[in-house]
């Protein structure tokens, strides 16, 4: 009998700011704010070529990054909204579908970036 792999991809972003926070990204609570609007179609494009609408739901969303110093990393639980509507928006997945996680984050570097790994459920 052949073993079922789980499907799994890894997508590294840059990271803008407290503009794609929870907290930040809507206007009035309703409108997105055009920088963020841009990020999570960036995010939507690069998450449309593995086609996870096709995956065995749920899947597991983790984020996790690499930041200047601890002063500057973010919350990471406030970018999960955003990456979880980017998603959706994306392949249509109901983010009642989709399970979260997050990491440490790790420091170290001048450019900022948010790593978002995505794995169909076993």
């Amino acid at each position: 009998m052949k073993k079922y792999k789980a499907k799994s991809v890894t997508i590294e972003i840059p990271y803008l700011g407290a503009v794609i926070s929870v907290n930040h990204y809507k206007f009035q609570g309703r409108y997105t704010k055009p920088e963020a609007k841009a990020w999570m179609d960036e995010l939507g494009w690069r998450i449309k070529e593995y086609h996870i609408e096709d995956w065995k739901q749920p899947i597991k969303v983790s984020v996790s990054g690499v930041f200047r110093d601890k002063r500057s990393t973010p919350d990471l639980h406030n970018l999960l909204k955003i990456i979880c509507d980017s998603i959706e928006e994306t392949t249509g997945i109901n983010d009642r579908y989709m399970q979260t996680a997050t990491t440490d984050p790790l420091i170290g570097t001048e450019e900022p970036v948010i790593i978002i790994t995505i794995q169909e459920e076993k």
